[in-house]
């Protein structure tokens, strides 16, 4: 589970990397990311949407991604913000398949030095 450090929970944060974020859409997210220049902790966003499914696929695909944003966290450089917003195609991705294309997203490029 993320701590409360490591989440956005502002709209107007969601709102902002949205907007400004660097975006990369993959088979089943788009993932919007924004490198700061704090020393904050990074922090996560999820978006998962009713087209996704049922109040029950939701909350899995929610979950699956907190989990791949938890086992990332040691990877990120402070400051880091990333919102993910899932697609309708994610809750029918396996664990695997999520977990590949948001590792690939998240360690390019906004990775410790």
């Amino acid at each position: 589970m993320l701590a409360k450090a490591n989440r956005l929970v502002r709209a107007d944060d969601y709102r902002r990397l949205v907007r400004r974020g660097r975006r990369v859409a993959t088979r089943h997210a788009v993932v919007y990311i924004m490198r700061g220049n704090d020393s904050r902790p990074p922090r996560f966003g999820f978006i998962v949407p009713k087209n996704v499914g049922v109040a029950v696929n939701r909350n899995l695909v929610r979950r699956r991604l907190k989990a791949l944003s938890f086992t990332a966290l040691p990877r990120l450089a402070p400051g880091t913000e990333i919102v993910i917003r899932a697609l309708p195609g994610s809750a029918q991705a396996g664990w695997d398949i999520l977990r590949s294309e948001i590792s690939q997203v998240v360690s390019g490029g906004v990775t410790r030095a």
